[in-house]
């Protein structure tokens, strides 16, 4: 029933083929080279609490928080060199409770760093800072969400990973009792606002924070939710960040949707489901896409891709699968062309969920065709080079 009832979703899209997608022509292609040999280590030897790399620069920047002996915990921010992995500065450390968040990376070489005010165990503030730009090392301003308070809360997740464009898309997650989540878009780096959008289907949007991704092409953001029943399809959430509007559509796959990320100059966007090991490419106007799986998982949940990241110089997809089926252990990345033709695979990670506060994410430098991964400890506390 449950591979009858894929089949007849996705059969009209599939009478013209994958193919319909493909610009494989358009690829540079270069064997793989996998894993790195450069790992950058956290300072104090913490867990990284989110990290990520400037696409045009040099330098990349972590969180991190570890449990000192005495009972207390040191929260620190540092930037490190993407070539060498060496720690360059520690940007502020803290030993009174709070924490840091790197949310990422955007616009133009800004870093955005969440600092997490805690009294008496719980988060009482978050405070935005920023790094503009990242390679000057150092806090240069803030961010000021003007809607965001107690009840709302912007995930580790909650700002797209959108570098090269002004503007970033964001979640923030509803707190209360209402479900109702905020989605709004911003350009960080001048600390500007669009309409704020209530996500009024709390079912789908408001118990789990989405996957999150920025078309800027169409200023959209889009949102891959669904209710996490087992082999239950997932539903997309297309914000229209101009107008203030929103509206949403089944998908194809089942389960939640783990990762997104979009090629806004095609409108084709890529995602990750929970339950059965797919990868699934869209085109965002028609909102119709198909399924393909990822190699020798044979549709097993175990098996299922986590992050998606999208490189827009070479046109590339790249899929994190914390349990490899590739490969007799470890993790692997998956590299797809825009109409999902699998083009490289790259074994020998090793990166999972099990023990991250922050999901784990891939972080790419498309004009290096190079990048950054969780691990290889599993500890969390040590980021990985790859190349592709």
């Amino acid at each position: 029933m449950r591979n009858g009832m894929k089949h007849a979703i996705i059969f009209p899209l599939l009478l013209c083929g994958a193919a319909a997608f493909a610009q494989s022509d358009d690829v540079q292609s270069k064997p793989a080279t996998g894993p790195g040999k450069v790992i950058v280590h956290s300072k104090f030897g913490g867990q990284i609490y989110g990290f990520d790399i400037d696409q045009n620069g040099t330098e990349g920047v972590l969180s991190e928080a570890v449990l000192q002996s005495n009972g207390s915990l040191l929260a620190a921010v540092e930037t490190f060199n993407q070539t060498t992995g060496k720690i360059l500065n520690v940007i502020t450390q803290t030993q009174n409770g709070d924490d840091f968040i790197t949310l990422g990376v955007v616009g133009t070489s800004v870093g955005l760093v969440d600092q997490q005010i805690v009294q008496g165990g719980f988060v009482v503030t978050n405070t935005y800072h920023t790094m503009n730009p990242l390679s000057s090392n150092k806090f240069t301003g803030l961010w000021t969400p003007p809607t965001i308070g107690t009840e709302h809360l912007i995930m580790p997740t909650g700002v797209s990973r959108s570098q090269g464009v002004p503007n970033v898309a964001v979640f923030a997650y509803d707190n209360s009792s209402n479900f109702i989540p905020w989605v709004f878009s911003s350009n960080v780096a001048k600390n500007t606002f669009g309409p704020v959008v209530d996500i009024t289907d709390s079912l789908n949007f408001g118990s789990v924070p989405p996957a999150l991704a920025y078309d800027s092409t169409t200023n959209q953001a889009i949102l891959g939710g669904g209710d996490g029943c087992f082999g239950c399809l997932p539903v997309f959430g297309i914000v229209d960040l101009t107008a203030g509007t929103w509206s949403e559509f089944t998908g194809v796959g089942f389960g939640f949707v783990n990762g997104i990320a979009v090629d806004s100059a095609d409108g084709i966007f890529c995602t990750t489901t929970e339950d059965d090991a797919g990868v699934e490419f869209y085109h965002l106007a028609s909102e119709q896409g198909f399924e393909v799986t990822l190699p020798g998982s044979g549709s097993n949940q175990i098996f299922s891709g986590a992050d998606v990241e999208y490189d827009p110089i070479n046109k590339l997809f790249l899929v994190a699968q914390p349990v490899s089926s590739s490969s007799a252990s470890g993790s692997s990345i998956y590299v797809y062309n825009i109409g999902g033709e699998l083009i490289e695979t790259l074994n020998g990670f090793s990166f999972s969920n099990s023990f991250n506060v922050i999901p784990m994410h891939i972080a790419l430098h498309p004009k290096l065709r190079s990048g950054y991964v969780d691990g290889p400890d599993a500890t969390v506390n040590e980021i990985q080079s790859f190349t592709y």
